[in-house]
């Protein structure tokens, strides 16, 4: 197995993962979205709401706010066990009307945890309402709710791209091609061709002109982070995740 990292910020990751069969490129990216822990509100304890909004509509857009997620300081809670600063995070929000409420209010005890995007709106207050509630957040993983999901993540297969610009149908077919795929000289750049919609759009229009082939034992992940945890994290914990599983799985093989 084989990988290679094409592209590496907080919010995206781009690498290619080779010398694997489709069955592992496919749980690798279930893990990603399934088993990577991320921290989002739990519960909500209304002592107060003057809002037009019904409890249950605000604990439901209070859930889906997206906060920055430390897993050195918390841990997936188990089942049955109690709820502790180990894997709790305690917040709250009040509020008093006439104004909009965003996210950026909701007043949290540990300033690692915050949510990634504060101009989140998720209620607005008239003269006179008030909004008081006592938040819990705890980590959880996408398998349990999607407001665990720490991204979008998708493969395709590795893509070999050859170009023909002296094609004798290039002047009659030209036109069919993404104009994103130009150079300046008005020549279809491999090097442009250089995301999977390009290489999509590119396909079946003449391929003595642009060829694709892919190779079925290559392929290009692409994982776009919700904000709670960089890119790279989020790889590095299913990875991580899936090895853990695989010991234990080959532990249980060994005692039959």
């Amino acid at each position: 197995m084989k990988l290679t990292m094409k592209e590496s910020t907080d919010e995206k990751a781009v690498f290619t993962l080779s010398g694997v069969s489709a069955a592992y490129a496919n749980a690798l990216r279930r893990y990603m979205l399934g088993e990577v822990p991320t921290m989002a509100i739990e519960t909500c304890t209304f002592n107060k709401n003057d809002s037009v909004l019904y409890d249950e509509i605000i604990a439901h857009r209070l859930g889906l706010v997206v906060f920055k997620t430390d897993l050195t300081s918390y841990q997936l809670p188990k089942e049955g066990e109690a709820l502790g600063p180990h894997n709790e995070l305690k917040m709250n929000l009040k509020v008093s009307g006439p104004r909009t409420v965003y996210a950026k209010d909701i007043v949290t005890k540990d300033p690692k945890v915050v949510p990634v995007y504060p101009d989140t709106i998720i209620v607005k207050l008239l003269e006179g309402q008030e909004l008081d509630v006592e938040l819990s957040a705890i980590l959880g993983t996408g398998k349990q709710h999607a407001k665990w999901n720490p991204g979008l993540i998708w493969y395709t297969h590795e893509a070999t791209i050859t170009v023909n610009n002296k094609s004798k149908d290039f002047a009659a077919f030209k036109d069919k091609f993404p104009p994103q795929v130009f150079n300046k000289k008005g020549e279809i750049d491999k090097a442009l061709i250089n995301t999977p919609e390009l290489i999509d759009a590119c396909i079946g229009i003449n391929k003595d002109i642009v060829d694709v082939s892919f190779d079925t034992s290559s392929f290009q992940f692409t994982v776009e982070s919700f904000g709670a945890l960089p890119a790279k994290e989020i790889v590095a914990q299913a990875i991580e995740v899936f090895n853990a599983q695989l010991k234990e799985f080959g532990g249980l093989a060994k005692a039959l």
